[in-house]
């Protein structure tokens, strides 16, 4: 008589693999610690980012150890007034925004710092408890949290990686600071350059890694406010065809009466690379964008988005305000619409052609002159619209 061969059930399986239990954040930190202070393992074996590691072995290599003291620096009052003062421009750009910001913490155990290009604090907002002495020592204008003052943080990663990070507990170098958790972003300047960072930290608070998605929103929206603080004519807000115009992703690029370029942001600069230097001084918009600069100037006038041929062939959509005496900025509603109504580049210089003319009396030579184009062009635009 045949046997036949029952496999148990899946309950009764004998000597099952048990499933391996994920390690714990904390843990995979203190790993990494261990092995990362010692010399045969200077990445700390891919526990952590790679730059965190490589600021740990910056500290090492400077003499420090994580179980040493962290002693803040005493600041005077002539040391607040002084960094208050040299960067009184960054601070005006970017108090609306903390404030906002320390709402939006309001229930997190999370505030906001605002510091210098070097690390020093600016700016603070948010629930910061002041008598937690935890809380005070970091929170105060003018004292320095830079990598080479206090070891590893965001202020100092963020500075020196110049890009957003998040640090929990451990990450940072010395036991200390092991308290906080960090996320941090750096700030650029109208030239390109960076100018500071703001960060967001918690003390003994629950790791919150989508913190730097904020920072990194929250620094975008400095960064436009001190761009706008530059003087200008005229603003041109950027961004790619079928992209919406009017929020804080566009690429804004600011203008004189003459079409010089005078500050752009950091989208700009990614959308125009004669841009990424950030030397605007000897910029001309014309070098940017293949059409007479003046078009630009009628197209905030009429207030209807236009789309910007750039020399490499590619297109943008943009939308231009003007600003200042007799004109006041010229703004579109901030919906899906105001793409929609953008209006074929082909209209749009025909339109402008056709004004000018208007204007120089029906002379084709003056305004060939005043679009800075030839007649012949003049000619064939208006020649191609009657066809059309």
């Amino acid at each position: 008589m045949m046997r036949v061969k029952h496999d148990p059930p899946p309950h009764t399986a004998m000597h099952a693999t048990p499933t391996p239990q994920p390690v714990s954040r904390l843990a995979r930190i203190a790993q990494a610690r261990q092995l990362a202070m010692l010399e045969a393992a200077p990445m700390a074996g891919g526990l952590i980012e790679p730059w965190i590691a490589q600021s740990w072995q910056r500290c090492l290599a400077r003499g420090l150890r994580p179980q040493e003291r962290v002693n803040f620096e005493a600041v005077s009052a002539a040391v607040m007034r002084q960094a208050s003062e040299a960067n009184h421009k960054l601070m005006q750009a970017a108090r609306p925004i903390l404030k906002q910001l320390g709402g939006a913490l309001a229930e997190t155990r999370y505030f906001a710092i605002l510091t210098n290009h070097e690390g020093v604090v600016i700016d603070t907002d948010g629930p910061i408890d002041r008598s937690d002495r935890r809380a005070a020592l970091i929170t105060r204008v003018g004292v320095n949290l830079s990598e080479n003052s206090v070891g590893t943080t965001a202020i100092g990663a963020a500075l020196r990686e110049l890009q957003p990070v998040w640090l929990h507990r451990g990450e940072h170098f010395f036991q200390d600071t092991s308290i906080y958790s960090c996320a941090g972003s750096p700030l650029f300047g109208p030239d390109g350059r960076c100018v500071g960072m703001l960060d967001l930290t918690g003390i003994e608070a629950a790791e919150r890694p989508e913190l730097r998605h904020l920072a990194t929103h929250a620094a975008r929206r400095i960064e436009n406010a001190l761009m706008l603080q530059r003087p200008h004519r005229l603003l041109l807000r950027m961004n790619w065809p079928g992209m919406p115009l009017g929020d804080d992703a566009d690429g804004l690029l600011a203008l004189d009466a003459d079409g010089q370029v005078c500050a752009s942001n950091r989208a700009a600069r990614q959308l125009l690379p004669l841009l990424a230097g950030g030397q605007h001084s000897d910029l001309h918009s014309r070098d940017l964008f293949a059409l007479p600069w003046e078009m630009l100037f009628d197209a905030a006038r009429q207030g209807q988005p236009v789309e910007v041929p750039l020399w490499s062939g590619l297109r943008l959509q943009a939308r231009a305000e003007l600003v200042g005496r007799a004109a006041g900025p010229v703004m579109m509603p901030r919906t899906a619409s105001a793409t929609a109504t953008t209006l074929p580049l082909r209209d749009v210089e025909t339109g402008l052609i056709r004004k000018a003319v208007e204007e120089a009396r029906g002379n084709v030579a003056q305004a060939a002159r005043n679009l800075g184009i030839s007649r012949a062009t003049v000619y064939r635009k208006l020649g191609t619209a009657k066809r059309d």
